[in-house]
């Protein structure tokens, strides 16, 4: 009987993840750890389109941006309750994920990749330059943080951070239930290959529009998250660095499955804070890291582990098989009915 099973270890995780504001020396941790939960959300959902769905999308970051002003232009402008602000940051985020992705879609391989692209920097460059919508360079300033809910006040780091926690916990249940659903299996069959999925009878285009605004609404969530967490938000937020943040997240803890993503976006950040003295070296630094990894270890950390120990079982189980028994040479036989 296997000790540590999948359940233990998740179980574990969520325990030292409950009890890390205990551990954690001072508030800046948990400011840090908040932001990485947030992060580990909108990765989560690009892991869905890229590690699942096989469609590299360069503007997710942009999504990530929709969240965001949408929680503080209608809360700032249009005092809007932040709880109502936040679920539509999701929503918004997947219709105009729709749109992207009607267009976007039809592409294919990189040539998808280069179109999702210049649709981020032409969010970027909408937020940036829509002064009476999006307050421009300025940003959006003294955005109200989440409301009181069930006696709960939102106010201080801790249950702040318990709060991010909660959708971090929810956005990887709600993963796991996709990809283990039938609607996930069908996601993998068009990674696998358009022209199988086809001959399966699988509409590409329904699907993969699906798995667009399903990653996309993850994003668009994570932003208003960040939005409701930050009190502060500015073009910036919107940059394609922020993908490229998430896609080494994605590559280190290992591309296509749920847990390498969440560690990657809680240790790397990490990784960061303690090397921050080589911050203005980061891509030179971190760019041959991430050329070592992917030839060593080209499916990331559990990437890696779950095809080894894939690999284990099967020898396990064919060390494990009975052996055939030999065939009796029919000479023989015949020799031994003569001499009978």
């Amino acid at each position: 009987m296997k000790l540590f099973t999948p359940t233990v270890g998740w179980s574990l995780l969520l325990v030292l993840a409950v009890a890390f504001p205990y551990l954690a020396g001072n508030d800046y941790h948990l400011t840090v750890m908040s932001t990485a939960y947030i992060y580990a959300i909108a990765t989560i959902g690009l892991n869905l389109i890229t590690g699942y769905t096989g469609q590299y999308n360069l503007a997710h970051s942009g999504f990530m941006a929709v969240g965001a002003y949408t929680v503080g232009i209608l809360t700032v402008d249009h005092q809007v309750p932040f709880w109502i602000a936040f679920a539509l940051s999701g929503v918004f985020a997947a219709i105009l994920g729709f749109f992207v992705g009607l267009v976007s879609l039809r592409l294919k391989t990189h040539f998808f990749s280069i179109f999702t692209l210049c649709v981020g920097y032409i969010m970027y460059l909408v937020i940036e330059k829509w002064e009476s919508l999006t307050h421009g360079t300025v940003g959006i300033i003294g955005i109200p943080a989440p409301e009181s809910f069930a006696g709960l006040d939102f106010s201080s780091p801790r249950p702040q951070y318990y709060l991010v926690l909660f959708f971090l916990v929810a956005s990887l249940w709600i993963m796991h239930r996709i990809v283990r659903s039938l609607l996930g299996r069908t996601f993998m069959a068009i990674r696998n290959g358009d022209d199988l999925a086809q001959a399966l009878g699988i509409n590409l285009m329904r699907n993969k529009l699906l798995a667009f605004m399903l990653s996309v609404f993850f994003s668009g969530l994570a932003g208003g998250l960040y939005a409701g967490f930050v009190r502060f938000i500015g073009p910036g937020v919107a940059s394609v660095e922020h993908t490229f943040d998430m896609t080494i997240y994605m590559l280190v803890g290992g591309i296509g499955t749920l847990l390498g993503p969440l560690l990657g976006a809680i240790g790397m950040p990490w990784l960061t804070q303690y090397l921050q003295v080589l911050q203005d070296y980061r891509f030179v630094v971190f760019g041959p890291l991430l050329v070592i990894l992917v030839i060593f270890l080209p499916y990331g950390i559990v990437g890696t582990y779950m095809n080894r120990k894939r690999r284990k079982e099967a020898q396990a189980a064919q060390a494990a098989a009975p052996a055939a028994p030999a065939p009796v040479s029919t000479l023989n036989t015949a020799k031994g009915a003569t001499h009978a």
